[in-house]
């Protein structure tokens, strides 16, 4: 039977994959609801559910008790509805050329900042004869999107006589935190301001939202006052922490979802002074082994990690256990397109076929997401969200339920 998550072109399964744990993504959704509850929870499922499978994730979050989901864009919020999705679903990321009308038809709760969006939504609740479902976004302080304080007014005006004459529904007033990472920041108290007085802006023109919402992954976690009605998290759903230690300060146990493995494609002999990959930005110092992983940029590993990252290998030596600890092979070269280079060491007894773990949950001495963010100067975020639709995604622990 063909694997619907399977991406045409994609590398065998055999040879490289990620493999996403479903159970340890329901676990964290779970873990994070519990968190902030009363509060209620959007899981954020776009950028293909952060790298780890859009639809897989968000039938696995509904399940665990999300309240919400999240896409960025239309097509995402309607790929999600035409996978059979009908919860409470919120978009807010579109250009101004695209149609509305498939969302307010489809029942997506539609982001709007600015009159110009307000407008297109009151048309597309004309196209469809269905009333549109909006959230205002109000700038507080991020200066990405969101509409300026000093025109909050009028758009909250206009979107009152918009509610009165049946075209929309204002559902919902929100923003995005600057600096919730990063705990004593003072751009986050001025936030909080900021929202308040939005949400009072709103309910003197006339406006009844009953949902607010300002936490992302890291307010949820170490702001309860930004919890408000709903909280919206997204790269903590998928087990890594928004910060270094962040989950930990919070009394949360988060568990990293995504595992990307392969099979090393060869293993050669290398001597003192002979140059690696492009460039020859390494040469060995020492007879040693090196390997061969078949994944490179165009995959998403990043470039940034030639000659910093690490992958965990069989161990060179012991008694042949599947418990030994692995040993880490350091990338050496440059990464290239489809493929890099690992150091196995001298005496390596490493053979084609074994299996490499560029990073998983940790647990078994593998690297995680978060150290190849530390070596490649990034965040955990970029590093799950950009590996690439040819590399094959594995569903471990699927739920049960239909």
């Amino acid at each position: 039977m063909t694997d619907p998550y399977a991406a045409g072109g994609a590398i065998d399964p055999a040879t490289a994959c990620a493999e996403i744990d479903l159970a340890a993504f329901r676990a964290n959704v779970t873990a994070l609801a519990a968190h902030v509850a009363p509060t209620r929870l959007m899981v954020v499922v776009k950028a293909d559910g952060y790298g780890h499978g859009m639809l897989a994730c968000a039938r696995e979050a509904r399940i665990a008790g999300a309240h919400w989901l999240g896409a960025a864009t239309p097509a995402e919020a309607l790929l999600l509805r035409e996978s059979g999705d009908t919860g409470p679903l919120l978009t807010w990321l579109y250009g101004v050329g695209e149609d509305l009308a498939p969302l307010v038809a489809a029942e997506v709760d539609v982001s709007v900042q600015s009159l110009d969006q307000l407008s297109r939504v009151v048309a597309a609740a004309a196209t469809t004869e269905q009333r549109a479902r909006v959230h205002l976004k109000v700038d507080t302080g991020l200066a990405r999107n969101g509409c300026p304080p000093a025109l909050w007014p009028e758009l909250c005006a206009e979107a009152a006589e918009a509610e009165d004459t049946g075209a929309v529904q204002v559902v919902g007033v929100w923003s995005h935190l600057a600096a919730a990472d990063e705990p004593g920041h003072p751009a986050t108290p001025h936030q909080l301001a900021a929202f308040t007085a939005a949400y009072a802006q709103a309910r003197v023109a006339g406006l009844e939202p009953s949902l607010r919402h300002l936490g992302n992954s890291a307010g949820a976690l170490v702001l309860p006052e930004a919890h408000f009605d709903l909280v919206r998290v997204g790269i903590a759903a998928y087990g890594i922490d928004p910060a270094p230690g962040l989950a930990a300060r919070a009394g949360v146990t988060l568990r990293p979802a995504m595992r990307l493995r392969a099979e090393l494609a060869a293993v050669r002999p290398l001597a003192t002074g002979a140059g690696v990959s492009y460039g020859w930005t390494w040469t060995a110092d020492r007879d040693t082994v090196v390997g061969l992983v078949p994944l490179g940029y165009a995959d998403g590993i990043p470039r940034h990690a030639s000659n910093r990252a690490e992958v965990a290998v069989p161990p060179r030596s012991g008694s042949g256990s599947p418990q030994r600890v692995p040993d880490r092979a350091p990338v050496r070269g440059r990464v290239c397109m489809d493929q890099f280079v690992v150091d196995l060491g001298p005496g390596s007894r490493a053979e084609p076929g074994d299996e490499v773990v560029l990073f998983g949950a940790g647990a078994e001495g593998e690297p995680t997401a978060e150290d190849w963010a530390a070596w490649c100067d990034t965040i955990g975020y970029e590093v799950v969200t950009r590996i690439g639709a040819r590399v094959p995604r594995r569903y471990l622990n699927a739920s049960q339920v239909r």
